[in-house]
């Protein structure tokens, strides 16, 4: 292997996208990442010899350009490309949206969030929120397995656990069910995102009558993506059998009385305090 060589192509390859950078469109971004992948896959090369490390690199192709190259920035193109090199098609990100994916390590949750940005058109700092909250942490685990698998997702699947409310300082006694739905009302695009993609809110204490009695359901909400009506009942104590039993009340109301023909079965989900 020539090194000298395959340096210059990797010095080149830097040069072109300094000069793309002056212009930004769709089509410039896309030049940039195949470039940072052809850089990628000289870098797997380059370094495997004993002349050149990331440091080395980093040093020589600063002063030659003139600008700033990293240790950590060579890092993250060689691991683009290592990367991508499994993938059929680079998703169109920008760099910046994927120096935040690469700092991840599991294949999977770089592909999850991937998808997230482009369903959601999700800038660099909405993708740092999700990384930084764990959303795909908090995933339930066979919603991992699906996702790895590559099998469909149901509307449940998406549900966070735990769903993390901003309790603004009050300590656990305070926090009544009126209070939790409180919370939730004032940042209601917060808690909805944490239930998944698709969600309208239809309205608090949403009154029905079962029987002669009138009952509220806590939060009621419609799911577009899915097409059906979404039960939403809040608890500040752990889950109980009688929970379930209510909600499925609930869930027998909407069906009967207010969802149509056309829509699907009602949905259920109980917020309830984290098992110790």
């Amino acid at each position: 292997m020539n090194e000298e060589l395959v340096y210059n192509k990797i010095k080149n390859s830097f040069i072109d996208i300094k000069i793309n950078s002056k212009v930004s469109s769709y089509l410039d971004n896309q030049y940039d990442l195949s470039k940072y992948y052809e850089i990628g896959k000289l870098l797997s090369d380059l370094i495997k010899s004993d002349k050149y490390s990331f440091a080395v690199l980093s040093d020589r192709l600063s002063k030659e350009l003139n600008i700033s190259i990293s240790r950590r920035s060579l890092y993250y193109i060689q691991k683009f490309y290592n990367y991508q090199k499994v993938q059929s098609v680079i998703a169109p990100l920008s760099w910046t949206h994927y120096i935040q994916l690469l700092s991840l390590d599991n294949q999977y949750e770089i592909n999850y969030y991937i998808n997230k940005c482009i369903s959601n058109h999700l800038s660099v700092r909405q993708l740092k929120q999700l990384i930084k909250s764990k959303e795909y942490q908090r995933l339930p685990l066979e919603t991992k397995n699906k996702i790895s698998n590559k099998q469909e997702l149901t509307i449940l699947d998406e549900v966070k656990n735990p769903i993390i409310i901003d309790s603004n300082g009050l300590g656990e006694k305070f926090i009544t069910e009126r209070v939790l739905q409180s919370l939730i009302t004032r940042d209601m695009s917060s808690f909805l995102k944490q239930l998944g993609d698709g969600y309208a809110y239809v309205g608090c204490e949403y009154p029905i009558k079962l029987g002669k009695i009138y009952n509220y359901i806590d939060i009621l909400l419609f799911n577009i993506k899915y097409n059906c009506y979404v039960v939403v009942e809040l608890k500040t104590t752990k889950l109980m059998h009688q929970h379930i039993g209510q909600v499925t009340h609930y869930i027998n109301y909407i069906d009967k009385n207010i969802k149509n023909i056309n829509h699907n079965n009602t949905i259920g989900i109980i917020v309830s305090r984290l098992n110790d």
